[in-house]
């Protein structure tokens, strides 16, 4: 897939391939190009600025570690997602109790978006961050991150019917979620 960076139209796939050669210069515009994205993951899923950055910057260290087992370089992305996602596990595992909602209010009501007030993005992002960590993710990537069924079964290490069960539910409870005071019953 070719992007158009700083006016040069970079080649993803083929700069991945470079990178799992061992090229490091590769695979740091690969990190350059998709580093908005990881942290963006991270943010939604550990609510705190530091720790998503932390967790971004482990998933690069894993990701240069390990580049050579990529299997395919259109992947890329996704296989970032995936060590990503093993990385916020990790860190609940060690940290169970991490519900960190102050830097999260701040970026939402700083983002202007039209049609959506403050309180109802804080509803949406609170209604998110309830439901069980696999829906959680699912929606994330799915509706946050504009990934496609097939990514995410892919980053997941699940079957797309999977996903698109998962996804299914997890808009279900959403809508539950999201009734008038139901989260603050």
């Amino acid at each position: 897939m070719k992007t158009d960076v700083g006016g040069k139209c970079v080649d993803k796939e083929k700069m991945a391939k470079k990178a799992m050669r061992g090229d490091t210069k590769a695979y740091g515009e690969l990190i350059h190009l998709y580093q908005e994205y990881l942290y963006s993951v991270a943010f939604l899923h550990v609510k705190n600025e530091q720790t998503a950055l932390d967790m971004v910057s482990e998933c690069i260290i894993k990701g240069y570690e390990n580049i050579g087992r990529l299997r395919e370089p259109k992947y890329f992305r996704t296989w970032m997602t995936r060590i990503l996602l093993n990385a916020i596990n990790d860190y609940y595992r060690k940290n169970p109790v991490c519900a960190v909602y102050e830097d999260a209010c701040l970026a939402i009501t700083e983002s202007p978006n039209a049609g959506i007030s403050p309180e109802e993005k804080i509803d949406l992002y609170q209604a998110v961050d309830a439901l069980p960590p696999r829906y959680k993710t699912i929606i994330i990537l799915q509706y946050f991150e504009n990934l496609k069924i097939s990514e995410i079964a892919f980053a997941l290490d699940i079957p797309e019917g999977s996903v698109k069960a998962y996804s299914h539910r997890a808009k279900e409870k959403l809508r539950q979620y999201l009734k008038e005071d139901y989260l603050y019953v």
